[in-house]
């Protein structure tokens, strides 16, 4: 009888515990957020964790690319992850996929493509198609990311341009796994482009502006849950916080636009 007891006691507890241990993975939600959001959300996520009491577990990677924490490569990799953050065309490519049904995609921010020196050079001309041209052919050397705004420019702009072949032996793409502007700031290359908001934060740099109009193109980040997420309820409250009014300041000051 008294080994009875002491069984039903530990099944209890153990039951309890499970409980626990459930209850307590239900109130955390998982993000992966690519470079452009990174700035935006490492303010906005600890915002919503005091709003709401869900611990958000933060990761962050590129929305395409080889690197290993490339959000795809992540994904392919069976990481558990609820809430993905990214530019559109990798987005996309993962709707394709199967990783994330169309359904479960919501449009946070729009962003723009911007062009930046190390902070005490001078600051080239690109306020029209024809001087962003010319900067290009004179800079000695050109850097871009390998995420979306790098493969925009390395495979349709410079052609649009008609600079392709006079870029590209001068031309570094910078890895995921830092900026193009630490690479600016340390003298790599003479001129970068990457997006605004991952330019600003970078020390060491000055913004010339964006591209001008008729080589600007604007990416939509938008935040998805993942087919199979565990977390889908906390997953929508972060990404409806991320898209409301409330965030839209700090959205404005890391240079993106909010949808709304």
């Amino acid at each position: 009888m008294m080994k009875t007891m002491r069984a039903f006691k530990i099944n209890v507890l153990l039951a309890a515990v499970l409980l626990v241990a459930a209850a307590a993975s239900a109130q955390e939600v998982r993000v992966v957020t690519s470079g452009g959001f990174t700035e935006a959300y490492k303010q906005l996520a600890p915002q919503f964790e005091r709003a709401s009491g869900i611990h958000v577990i933060s990761a962050f990677g590129a929305s395409m690319g080889a690197t290993p924490d490339a959000i795809p490569n992540r994904l392919k990799r069976g990481e558990p992850i609820d809430v993905i953050i990214l530019a559109g065309p990798g987005l996309e490519a993962l709707i394709k996929a199967g990783r994330v049904d169309a359904r479960n995609r919501f449009d946070l921010v729009r962003s723009l493509i911007g062009m930046a020196v190390r902070t005490g050079t001078p600051k080239p001309d690109i306020s029209t198609v024809d001087a962003l041209k010319r900067t290009l052919l004179q800079a000695k050397s050109v850097g871009y990311s390998d995420s979306a705004s790098g493969v925009y420019l390395s495979t349709v702009l410079f052609q649009r341009l008609g600079v392709a072949e006079q870029v590209r032996p001068k031309s570094k793409k910078i890895e995921a796994y830092e900026r193009v502007g630490d690479a600016l700031a340390r003298g790599d290359i003479d001129i970068g482009f990457q997006q605004i908001s991952e330019l600003r934060p970078v020390p060491g740099i000055t913004i010339v502006g964006p591209l001008p109009e008729g080589a600007q193109e604007v990416t939509i980040f938008s935040a998805a849950i993942v087919n199979g997420a565990k977390n889908t309820v906390e997953a929508r409250k972060l990404i409806d916080f991320l898209s409301s009014p409330a965030a839209a300041p700090i959205v404005k000051q890391t240079g993106l636009e909010p949808m709304k």
